[in-house]
């Protein structure tokens, strides 16, 4: 039998794509609202393109308050029968939307790839974590609304949990299949209802999204996404007072301004923003390991992941031969089409993004700090937004490039003298979402995690992620936790039911004088 060459696939990726990409630009994408896929309210539309090519994927029905009226009265039209619905029969749900989501897989990763750039190697495994994220979540259907058994002396004090009520969902560009249904399974599972808004930069996968959990028979109403602008149909979505939380994963200004929005209507929000994320390589780490980990998390997924360890912070003793090694893996690494399987960096997902990201080669000169490997846009196939990965050394932990988050395949490297050295430069940030530490010796890791100002700290290890732990940060990098229970405690109100046993004395008011 032949050998299936990484050209086969490639061209086998190519040939998935070209029907659904052409079925994708004769229908455009709808929003769907009530179970019905419907035209924005006044007629608009707006186009989406692939960063790769710059070609029109697309229109979009671009959204108003009047779509995000329309989907928040659908989603409070279902939420009661959805919350009354026997936890068993939600998961049987949840589960064949899972399903849908496997089956189709390969479209997912393949429109995902054109749609945001993102490499095939790290969508295709995003789609079928995707999958597990509904079926984590269906599984936990059943004990949703488990809370605690507390007695007092003559009063048995039990607590519940009540799904919160209709929710908006406001999800990135970056791997947005795969974080909307971070975001969306623990609500559905909670029994809450969800109007979702994802980002217009990439609104293909979210439409695909909608479509499959209509087809695995979601009921009308329980999930209705509204396409468009942040400033027009995000706003509407944070300011309705038929919602009554936002789980938003984005930027920090952005959240800031989700938290302005929603405040009037005093509503529960999620948020999951921006990180300068630090990985410490003591000069005792398994250098090998350590060295495969600093690469993958900041150049895997174009560097566009809000946990990328995008400072280095390297024990003198050591940098020089780190660095060494480090240059000669990032000058290594493949720039390319997102459907080639030798791709390990794709283009970034819009122009706007790609001049943001190409304006820091000019800050970190400006600094006083070395490009040492890239610092110019990319070449690259079809023409699109590509960039050289980069990587910065001579800088200090005050420099904009030590500061300010990149979101691409940049990093910035620093030098430290010691322990103490080392916490105060990762600390040294507004963000806090997560930290790296690479040490043979475990109770410096301990000290270190513990002194570290970050929501997620992993020793000895990259970002592997474990769907039960609490996600997410600190500081700058948000509010609140996913993951587990954790999830279920945002999208659901906790209800405390005291049960007297007769026998406590209750004072008497009002008594007729004697």
């Amino acid at each position: 039998m032949d050998k299936v060459t990484p050209k086969d696939r490639f061209q086998t990726n190519r040939d998935r794509a070209a029907p659904l990409l052409a079925k994708l630009k004769s229908e455009g994408i709808s929003h769907l609202i009530g179970g019905k896929s419907v035209p924005s309210s006044m007629g608009q539309t707006f186009e989406t393109a692939s960063p790769v090519d710059g070609s029109v994927l697309a229109t979009v029905a671009r959204g108003n308050a009047e779509d995000i009226d329309r989907a928040a009265a659908a989603a409070a039209a279902a939420f009661k029968s959805w919350r009354d619905m026997p936890a068993a029969a939600r998961k049987k749900l949840l589960h064949r939307v899972a399903d849908a989501i496997e089956d189709n897989a390969d479209d997912i990763a393949v429109l995902e790839c054109i749609d945001t750039g993102q490499a095939h190697r790290f969508m295709a495994k995003a789609a079928i974590r995707a999958a597990e994220n509904f079926r984590f979540f269906a599984d936990k259907c059943a004990e949703a609304r488990d809370g605690l058994n507390t007695p007092s002396e003559e009063h048995w004090n039990i607590s519940t949990r009540v799904p919160i009520g209709p929710v908006g969902v406001i999800t990135p560009w970056n791997t947005p299949f795969m974080l909307s249904t971070w975001k969306i399974a623990p609500a559905l599972a909670a029994g809450c209802t969800v109007v979702h808004k994802p980002a217009e930069w990439s609104p293909v996968t979210a439409d695909l999204l909608a479509r499959l959990a209509k087809q695995a028979g979601l009921p009308d109403g329980v999930l209705n996404t509204v396409h468009g602008m942040g400033e027009e149909a995000g706003k509407a979505l944070t300011e309705h007072p038929a919602i009554k939380a936002i789980g938003f994963v984005g930027e920090s200004a952005t959240g800031s301004a989700i938290m302005a929005q929603g405040a009037p209507t005093l509503k529960r929000v999620h948020f999951e923003l921006g990180g300068k994320n630090p990985v410490i390589v003591f000069d005792d780490a398994d250098l090998d390991r350590a060295l495969d980990a600093v690469v993958f998390m900041i150049y895997s997924l174009n560097g566009e992941r809000c946990t990328s360890s995008s400072r280095l912070l390297v024990q003198q003793g050591i940098a020089d031969k780190f660095i060494e090694r480090l240059t000669a893996r990032v000058k290594a690494l493949k720039v390319g089409h997102p459907l080639d399987p030798a791709t390990e960096i794709g283009p970034l997902i819009h122009e706007r993004h790609l001049a943001k990201v190409c304006s820091y080669f000019d800050v970190a000169r400006n600094d006083g700090a070395t490009i040492a490997v890239g610092g110019k846009p990319h070449d690259g196939p079809g023409g699109g937004h590509y960039v050289q990965p980069t990587l910065v050394t001579g800088a200090t932990a005050k420099m904009r490039v030590a500061q300010e988050e990149v979101f691409g395949p940049f990093l910035t490297v620093i030098p430290f003298k010691g322990e103490k050295d080392a916490i105060e430069i990762a600390n040294d940030v507004q963000y806090g979402l997560t930290g790296y530490v690479w040490t043979g010796d475990m109770g410096r890791a301990l000290r270190v995690a513990d002194a570290l100002e970050a929501g997620m700290i992993w020793l000895n290890s990259e970002n592997v992620r474990h769907l039960p732990t609490p996600f997410g940060g600190m500081k700058s990098s948000g509010i609140g936790r996913d993951g587990g229970d954790y999830s279920f405690e945002f999208y659901m109100e906790t209800k405390h039911v005291s049960l007297a046993r007769g026998t406590h004395k209750i004072q008497k008011l009002g008594l007729p004088s004697s």
